[in-house]
C-alpha cells in the first residue's frame, strides 16, 4: 500500500471538467479568483470561453451559475469549501436548493488538510450544512479515479449536487474500470468483527488500519462511502448486522457529517453501538496536513487504538 501512487482529487477534479469539456458543450466551469488553486484552471486552457472568474464574490459566483442553470447551461462552481458551503451558503440554499436547480458545486480544501491555512480556510462543517439543504446531494471521494468518476455521475445528475475534493495528495485506490454510482457505498474488504465506514482521504487510512486489526484477529469490515446524503441506508444496516459495531471515519467535524448520518440511521433502523472518529467540537489550526491529522486522530493508528478498544 505504501508505493500506491498518489493523487490530490483536487487535480482529478480539473482534470475531470477538461475531460468531460471535451465531450459535451453545454458545461461551463465558474470560479471566484482560485482557478489556480481549485485546478478549473485546466479546464481553462482548453475552454477559456467557458471559463468565468467572478473575482473574490463566491456569492454572485452562486447566484450567477443559478441563472446560467435556468438557460440549459451546466455549471460547475468552484471554490473552497470555506467559501462555498460556508460564505455562499444562503445564495446556495434560496438560489439553487429551494428551485432545485441543475447546478453542481466543486468545493476543494476541504477539511484539515489544508493544513498551513489555518482554521479560516479549514472546514469541517460543509457536509453538515449542504446535508440540511433539501435535494442536495453530498459526496467526497476517496481518490483520483472515483473523482474523476464522481465528477461525470454529477454532470449526469439532474439537480444540486455539492462535491468535496481536497488539497492533499491521496493514494489512489481504484482500478480504472471502478464504476461510481450516487447513493451506492462500496465494501472495500469484507468483515465480521466491527464494521468501518470512510470517505475521503479516511478510506485509505481504514484500509491500513484494517490490516493492522487483523493481526490481532479482528477481522475489520471497511466500505467507501463516498456518498453522505443520500446514504446507502441499506449497506449500513447490512453492515450493522453482520458486524454489531460501527466505526465512522470523516475529515469532518463529528456533528452533522457521515457519522452522524450514520448514526441516525442505525438509531432507527437497527440500534448498533456506532463510535465516531472525526474532528471533535474544536476548531483546527495551522501546521503541516499529516501533523494535524494525526494530531485530530484522523489517521490509521487513531482508527486501530478504537477499533481495539471498541471490540474488546
Amino acid at each position: 500500500m505504501a508505493d500506491m501512487v498518489k493523487i490530490a482529487t483536487r487535480d482529478s477534479y480539473g482534470n475531470a471538467l477538461k475531460e468531460l469539456g471535451a465531450e459535451v458543450q453545454d458545461l461551463v466551469v465558474l470560479d471566484a479568483d482560485l482557478a489556480g488553486a481549485t485546478k478549473t484552471g485546466t479546464f481553462q486552457k482548453a475552454f477559456p470561453e467557458r471559463h468565468f472568474d467572478f473575482g473574490i464574490a463566491e456569492a454572485n459566483m452562486v447566484c450567477a451559475a443559478a441563472g446560467m442553470s435556468t438557460a440549459g447551461l451546466v455549471p460547475f462552481a468552484s471554490t473552497f469549501a470555506m467559501f462555498a458551503a460556508g460564505r455562499a451558503f444562503e445564495q446556495i440554499r434560496n438560489s439553487i436548493g429551494y428551485p432545485h436547480l441543475n447546478v453542481k458545486i466543486g468545493a476543494t480544501h476541504g477539511g484539515i488538510s489544508v493544513g498551513e491555512d489555518g482554521a479560516s480556510h479549514q472546514c469541517c462543517e460543509d457536509f453538515g450544512l449542504m446535508r440540511t439543504i433539501p435535494g442536495m446531494i453530498v459526496m467526497s471521494p476517496a481518490d483520483d479515479v472515483e473523482a474523476k468518476a464522481m465528477v461525470r455521475a454529477a454532470y449526469e445528475h439532474v439537480g444540486p449536487v455539492y462535491m468535496r475534493f481536497g488539497r492533499a495528495a491521496v493514494p489512489v485506490i481504484h482500478g480504472e474500470g471502478y464504476k461510481f454510482q450516487i447513493g451506492k457505498g462500496e465494501v472495500l474488504k469484507d468483515g465480521d468483527t466491527v464494521a468501518i465506514i470512510a470517505n475521503g482521504l479516511m478510506v485509505y487510512e481504514a484500509m491500513v488500519a484494517a490490516e493492522e486489526l487483523a493481526k490481532d484477529g479482528i477481522n475489520a469490515m471497511v466500505i467507501n462511502m463516498a456518498t453522505i446524503k443520500p446514504l446507502d441506508e441499506e449497506l449500513v444496516v447490512e453492515a450493522a448486522k453482520k458486524c454489531g459495531k460501527v466505526i465512522t471515519c470523516e475529515e469532518h467535524s463529528i456533528i452533522g457529517g457521515l457519522g452522524e448520518a450514520v448514526a441516525s440511521c442505525l438509531s432507527e433502523k437497527l440500534p448498533t453501538p456506532v463510535k465516531r472518529i472525526g474532528v471533535n467540537d474544536e476548531f483546527g489550526h495551522s501546521g503541516p496536513a499529516g501533523a494535524l491529522l494525526k494530531q485530530f486522530g484522523l489517521c490509521s493508528e487513531n482508527i486501530v487504538k478504537v477499533a481495539k478498544e471498541f471490540c474488546k
